[in-house]
């Protein structure tokens, strides 16, 4: 794990301030509609690999930060951001010896998890989005998780 705690809560801090960066950078249209839920991949990551740091106030605090961003219902992504770490944060142990693949598996089931949360969540509240492009960064985000935990495996191992 990591030597230095405060170190390791900068990097956590840093990521999630380039996640919440990465879901409001413009983009085009073709590409928008895909752009994964990269501030979820780093909480997924962060939980994996540092639990104790990166708990479910972690989880909450980045949901939080969408829900500002994106100007919707108060509590709807800080509610689902914190039940996928909820689940993450228990398996962890089992998925940190999985096979990068089988994470990017378990992961596209957390990004399907949280989707369905807020697609129902938006039902509630008569807000539905119903179309079939809401489910594709479900799999941009699962095809990305590979390379996302190289980039961050590589940076934690240089910064040790």
């Amino acid at each position: 794990m990591m030597s230095n705690g405060s170190t390791g809560s900068l990097r956590i801090a840093l990521s999630a301030i380039v996640g919440l960066l990465l879901a409001i950078v413009p983009l085009p249209h073709w590409l928008e509609v895909a752009r994964p839920d990269f501030l979820l991949l780093f909480v997924v990551y962060w939980s994996l690999t540092a639990p104790r740091v990166a708990g479910l106030a972690f989880a909450w605090l980045c949901g939080f930060g969408i829900d500002l961003l994106h100007g919707v219902v108060l509590g709807q992504h800080a509610l689902m951001f914190l039940l996928v770490g909820a689940i993450t944060h228990r398996w962890q142990l089992q998925l940190r010896i999985f096979p990068v693949w089988q994470q990017a598996a378990w992961v596209l089931l957390m990004l399907l998890v949280y989707q369905f949360g807020v697609f129902w969540i938006d039902g509630i509240i008569s807000q539905p989005v119903t179309t079939w492009e809401r489910w594709l960064p479900v799999f941009s985000g699962a095809l990305l998780w590979p390379s996302l935990v190289a980039v961050l495996d590589t940076w934690n191992r240089r910064r040790r």
